[in-house]
Parts: structure tokens; C-alpha cells; sequence
């Protein structure tokens, strides 16, 4: 499958710079500056309402923030038309809920966007979205509607529609929250891979087990702040902030 031009290792890829963002009276976003590499794994963690998932809206444009800016591979993040068009064919996003189109198949929902987006043609964006499907483990599912599919194939269907516009970076926000447990590792595995192959991931998530074995850099959130920056080493195994360990004490570290 043809893909975008991959960035070298290492090359700042989302840069925020002072950040924040309020609903109402309650700020979500405190003042957050931070920079993600190209090919870099982070996981993002914290308490429910820290304000992690909606960093990662912010930087997709989900969510407007109020002040601050935010850079995605040169693209001001703002309300432009063109820029949000090609913000969006650059960044992938994969939710709690999968947000499949019920009416139509496994392999029409992947191969809808480079067909709307891009113009694809039919033949050649589905045969790329087979190409996806056998990456998750769902070649053999192509033709069914998501109803007939448990909640981890359709979360992976979820990820092979994301990955079909050829993104340079993944969003994940907390992407496994809404699984039966069974279901979990067959999602985490196909994020394994991903990693493996050099795609730049944010993760949100409370999957510390992944967070330990995947990730190059863990972000901490505590009240619309980054409280910490860590390896994942240093997170887990020499954390000296007091809220941290709380936080690892409730979710468990293993």
C-alpha cells in the first residue's frame, strides 16, 4: 500500500506550546507544552478528567482549544478549511466507541475515507483496505456487517479504518475501555505490531502492562497538567512523585 513519505527518527512531529482549554468554569488543559517525536510511542496516563483525552481531540481539532498552539507535521492546528482537511488525512484517530457505519461492511467501512477523501477509485481502495484487514487479523471478515462482530474485531476494524488514509501518527484514546477483557490483548496485540513498525502513537490508556512493554516515553496527567515525563523504566521503577504512585497504586503497575 502506498503510504505518505515516512519522517526520520526522532523529528518533532505535534508540538504544543502553552495549551488550555476550558469547558465552562472547569479548565481541562493548564498551560500544556510538549513535543512528540516521529516513531515515538507514548502512553498517556492518569486520572479520570486529568485532561488526556481531550489533548488528543485538541490535536486533531475535535475539540478547540482556547489558547495556545499547536503544530501538527507543519499544520497549524485552527478552524481553516485546508489545513483541517489535511490535519485529518494526517492524523488517525481510534475512540473508545468503534463508530463503525452499521449499514455498510467491514471492507466498505475501510476503504470509505480514501474513496470520499482522496478519490480513490473503488477497485484500489478496496484492495488497500484488504491489505488492512489481513494486518488486523480480519481478511476473513471483509463482507459482514459490524453487528456480527465481537467488540475487539470491531475495534481492530476501527484501527484498519484509521490507518486506510496512510497517517503519519495514531491516536488512541483509551481504545480497549470498552472491551470485555478477553477481548483486550487481540486489540493491544495489532498496537504491538503498529509499534513495531515505526508508527507514531499517542496513547491514552490504563493498559500500565502495555504502557510498561510498548512504550518509549509515559506522559502523566494530573489536573490538566503534565505532571511527569518518564521512561517507562523510571516511571514504574523509580517514581519519586507522590501522585504518581498513587495513581499506580489504584490502577495496579502490572
Amino acid at each position: 500500500m502506498s503510504a505518505l513519505a515516512s519522517p526520520a527518527v526522532n523529528e518533532t512531529l505535534i508540538d504544543l506550546q502553552g495549551v488550555n482549554k476550558s469547558f465552562g468554569a472547569h479548565q481541562v488543559l493548564r498551560d500544556v507544552s510538549t513535543a512528540f517525536r516521529a516513531r515515538e510511542v507514548t502512553v498517556i496516563v492518569g486520572a479520570s478528567g486529568s485532561g488526556k483525552s481531550t489533548m488528543l481531540r485538541a490535536i486533531n481539532r475535535l475539540e478547540p482549544h482556547d489558547s495556545g498552539r499547536i503544530v501538527v507535521d507543519g499544520i497549524e492546528v485552527n478552524d481553516d478549511t485546508a489545513s483541517l482537511q489535511k490535519l485529518r488525512s494526517e492524523v488517525g484517530m481510534v475512540f473508545q466507541q468503534f463508530n463503525l457505519f452499521s449499514h455498510l461492511t467491514v471492507l466498505d467501512n475501510v476503504s470509505l475515507a480514501p474513496r470520499r477523501v482522496r478519490h480513490t477509485a473503488k477497485p484500489k481502495a478496496q484492495q488497500e483496505a484488504m491489505e488492512l484487514l489481513k494486518r488486523v487479523g480480519l481478511q476473513d471478515h471483509a463482507h459482514k456487517h459490524p453487528y456480527q462482530l465481537s467488540g475487539g474485531q470491531q475495534q481492530r476494524v476501527a484501527i484498519a479504518r484509521a490507518l486506510a488514509m496512510a497517517p503519519k501518527v495514531m491516536l488512541f484514546d483509551e481504545p480497549t475501555s470498552a472491551l470485555d477483557p478477553e477481548m483486550v490483548k487481540e486489540v493491544l496485540d495489532v498496537m504491538r505490531a503498529l509499534a513495531d513498525g515505526g508508527m507514531t502513537m499517542l496513547v491514552v490508556t490504563h493498559e500500565m502492562g502495555f504502557a510498561k512493554d510498548v512504550g518509549d516515553r509515559i506522559l502523566f496527567f494530573d489536573q490538566g497538567r503534565i505532571a511527569c515525563d518518564q521512561t517507562p523504566d523510571d516511571f514504574f521503577n523509580h517514581q519519586g512523585n507522590e501522585r504518581v504512585r498513587a495513581f499506580l497504586g489504584l490502577v495496579g503497575s502490572h
